[in-house]
């Protein structure tokens, strides 16, 4: 059997890490195709060396645009390399246009389509993601559902039962898999002069977010006054589109905020595992927060990932700063004992076992 293995952000090279890895190390038939959908494959480099991986067998390089734009191109670019390398089925994982984009054209050209991460749902269809999420899930042959809460929406959705399986998440593998890694290789800690438990971890980048003034100034705000009360370093490794944003709409970003660039996923989990609280609109950090035994505060109204919620790992806080200063008090008080909804590390080797023999 051969596997297609379509990626295009960082997040996305992260979650299949350990699916590529267990490819390699069974001599699978596999290629991975990297769409380029966020960052030049050149960029890239760095991050497939850091975790040990070897290059991606094609580069499209998409690039940004508008969604529709850049769909297309993905989608048009993608179906070239499905009909000369002709793999048996695909693997996309989580909700971005390449997973999309990725899964239509396999689709339609009759590959077995496998969605890893699938069953998600924000139910805030204001959010790009969630179109991509419905559509990829229903148009796939395999949905590697995280949890059983996963697997529930998608069978309240009238998806075949037989093509739903609860795997657990990949992205307990890849931390469980680089932590180690992380703390030998890594010097953030000490480059940023940071100490374990005395800084707070900022990710703030979603459309919904950045793309309005009024919520992206509530953020600043926000971070402003939560250094001013707990005298705490805020470490914000800014996305190049919220910096943007940020000068687009004239804003000054408070000196209390410490913006660095964005930096590896090595360095980022130990940034991670180090904090003494996270705020963040990713969905991949609440996960990885809450796998880390890290309280989160989640700057949305909203969650695909409500496992986290019903552990107690994190909060919802919206971008109202006093929401945000009141979820922070909550969070500080939290006490790490919750359980991880995620998994045990080993849900790549389950994924492709089950694709394997079917």
């Amino acid at each position: 059997m051969k596997i297609a293995i379509i990626l295009g952000t960082r997040p996305e090279i992260i979650k299949l890490s350990g699916i590529i890895r267990i490819c390699e190390e069974r001599k699978y038939d596999y290629l991975t195709v990297h769409t380029g959908q966020h960052y030049s494959y050149k960029m890239d480099e760095a991050f497939f060396k850091d975790l040990e991986l070897p290059d991606a067998k094609y580069n499209l390089e998409v690039g940004s645009g508008t969604h529709g734009a850049q769909t297309a191109k993905i989608l048009e670019r993608i179906e070239k390399v499905l009909l000369k390398e002709k793999p048996d089925v695909v693997l996309v994982q989580g909700d971005t246009n390449t997973v999309l984009a990725g899964a239509i054209a396999a689709s339609k050209l009759g590959i077995k389509v496998g969605h890893v991460e699938a069953g998600l749902r924000s139910y805030d269809r204001r959010m790009p993601e969630e179109t991509n999420r419905i559509l990829t899930d229903h148009i796939s042959d395999f949905l590697f559902c995280p949890t059983e809460i996963s697997k529930k929406t998608a069978l309240k959705e009238n998806i075949d039962k037989n093509k739903i399986f609860v795997t657990g998440n990949t992205i307990v593998d890849a931390v469980l898999q680089n932590q180690k890694i992380a703390s030998k290789k890594s010097k953030i800690l000490e480059k940023m002069k940071l100490k374990k438990n005395e800084y707070f971890l900022v990710t703030a980048h979603r459309q919904e977010n950045v793309d309005f003034k009024e919520n992206l100034k509530n953020l600043l705000v926000a971070f402003d006054r939560i250094y001013k009360k707990y005298k705490m370093p805020i470490v914000y490794p800014m996305h190049p589109r919220t910096k943007k944003m940020i000068e687009s709409f004239k804003l000054k970003i408070p000196k209390t905020i410490n913006v660095v660039e964005p930096v590896g996923f090595l360095d980022f989990l130990q940034l991670e595992a180090n904090a003494r609280l996270i705020l963040t609109d990713s969905g991949g950090v609440q996960e990885e927060s809450c796998i880390l035994k890290i309280p989160c505060v989640t700057l949305r109204e909203n969650t695909e990932r409500p496992e986290t919620l019903e552990v107690g790992s994190n909060i919802l806080s919206g971008t109202s700063p006093n929401r945000i200063l009141n979820s922070v008090d909550i969070m500080m008080k939290k006490k790490r004992e919750w359980m991880n909804p995620f998994g045990d590390g080993k849900t790549s080797k389950l994924i492709l076992k089950i694709i394997k023999s079917t």
